[in-house]
């Protein structure tokens, strides 16, 4: 019997698609699981989700860990463009969503939250996480 070498098979199954990753599909949505208040990492964030969000994907942003002072009023100074940023993905049907446990915390207060944000629960962020075909990331 004749031994076949891997890498011929490995290129007839790509090939057919067999090994081909499943990609995300153009209105997919987009959870954004951001546990930091880093201003550069949520701004990688924020601007990843926006970029998304402009190519047809529903965006929900979850502020977990340090991720809700990003979008407490009180430090509406240190994260300015952050905040406006939130508000206008906001204004064009994002969801964002803040840990309520992390709130607890780091003493953000729910009047304290930007204009939109909501508190979770487990029904609002796990419906948002565990919608048909939602892909998600992480900063």
């Amino acid at each position: 019997m004749k031994r076949i070498r891997v890498p011929v098979v490995l290129a007839a199954l790509l090939l057919m698609g067999v090994c081909a990753p499943a990609s995300a599909g153009n209105s997919d949505p987009l959870f954004i699981n951001m546990t930091t208040d880093e201003p550069h990492r949520a701004d990688m964030a924020i601007t990843f989700g926006m970029n998304q969000m402009e190519k047809g994907h529903p965006l929900t942003i979850f502020l977990n860990d340090k991720g809700v002072l990003v979008g407490s009023k009180v430090n509406a100074s240190k994260y300015a463009k952050h905040q406006k940023d939130l508000a206008a993905l906001m204004s064009k049907g994002a969801t964002v969503i803040a840990c309520p446990m992390c709130m607890k915390h780091y003493l953000v207060k729910e009047e304290n939250l930007l204009p939109g944000i909501l508190v979770g629960n487990p029904d609002l962020t796990g419906g948002a996480l565990f919608k048909e075909n939602t892909q998600t990331l992480t900063w």
